[in-house]
């Protein structure tokens, strides 16, 4: 591990309250929300953050930047700890899929150091991360989802007349949608099955997809529910997007989080609205999403209602006190550095 930019030190930082985010690859945006969360706040707060390499652009907003090993490293939990004992870390916030099942396994010895991370229970990541279990989750507690398969019941379906042309195969523990692939097939079906990794077939569902950023509670209660109708994808994450306060998806989404227990902080639901009117739930991702900062510009301050309960405040939060119909557009932007060391 390698701090890469010197902070505050000695009693002045002693006093400053800590927030660490992990892999924080890209999230500019939402580094930038906080700190505006903190401004507003009075709030002293030191933004840190945790990536594999110096090339990361959110990395060099952060106050404190760290240079750690990749998740699956049996190093990368120490790693964090030490950050957290030496900096005074209150606040862990993971960005992506990646160490969401190492850090809830060890939430405990975070804990033991007065640091709360945004995690959800172990149980509860495996669910969202299987699609199989996801798929399996829906079904028991009476939402609907694309129908699932493995590839060779697929195929079985199909004999029987029982899988409607084309479908979708997707890694089983992908994420991004990457692997994703149509088939319109058997052939296509039996090809890309032998090349996408940890295949599944699911039903091609169509019509109008959403996806929810949910806010849950220090105390697990569901609090706040911001609709994104998306309007355009690059590379698996959100790019246009716009908010619809639509009560059903709303409440729907809002179901699907309380059922699994997700929780805390801002859960991601992901759906489609069919021609039918038929809410159908593809996906639940426990961390922040992309577009969260569509969410937080309409209103949902996330961060603000997160930096509030880490001081032990109570914030107002209303469920549905948001603009709708708010238009994101994102667009690349530039992070500039001189010689840094690769």
């Amino acid at each position: 591990m390698r701090r890469t930019r010197k902070g505050k030190s000695g009693r002045h930082a002693e006093r400053d309250v800590a927030v660490l985010f992990t892999c924080i690859g890209r999230r500019v945006s939402l580094l930038k929300a906080f700190r505006r969360a903190a401004r507003r706040l009075k709030g002293r707060i030191r933004f840190c953050g945790t990536d594999v390499t110096m090339l990361s652009p959110a990395l060099q907003c952060c106050d404190e930047a760290f240079l750690v090993e990749p998740t699956t490293h049996p190093r990368y939990v120490g790693q964090l700890l030490s950050i957290v004992r030496n900096r005074g870390v209150r606040l862990v916030v993971p960005t992506t899929d990646l160490d969401l099942r190492v850090l809830a396994a060890h939430r405990s010895r975070f804990e033991r150091l007065g640091c709360r991370v945004l995690v959800s229970e172990p149980g509860v990541i495996d669910i969202c991360q299987d699609k199989r279990l996801t798929r399996r989750f829906l079904r028991q507690n009476g939402f609907d989802g694309p129908r699932t398969w493995s590839p060779r019941a697929a195929l079985e379906a199909d004999r029987k007349g029982r899988l409607a042309w084309p479908c979708l195969l997707k890694p089983w523990d992908g994420s991004a949608a990457k692997g994703n692939t149509i088939a319109r097939n058997r052939k296509e079906l039996l090809f890309f099955a032998r090349r996408v990794p940890n295949a599944i077939c699911q039903e091609l569902v169509t019509g109008t997809e959403y996806t929810c950023d949910v806010y849950v509670d220090f105390e697990q209660r569901v609090r706040c529910v911001v609709p994104r109708r998306r309007l355009e994808v690059r590379s698996g994450e959100v790019s246009k997007a716009q908010v619809v306060k639509d009560g059903r998806i709303m409440e729907s989404a809002a179901g699907v989080v309380r059922r699994l227990g997700a929780g805390p902080g801002v859960i991601t639901v992901q759906l489609f609205v069919t021609e039918r009117s038929t809410i159908k739930i593809l996906e639940v991702n426990p961390r922040f999403g992309g577009g969260a900062p569509l969410a937080i510009r309409a209103g949902a301050d996330f961060p603000r209602w997160i930096l509030q309960e880490l001081s032990g405040q109570r914030p107002r939060i209303a469920f549905d006190r948001f603009e709708d119909g708010l238009v994101m557009l994102r667009y690349d932007g530039e992070v500039w550095l001189s010689g840094p060391e690769m």
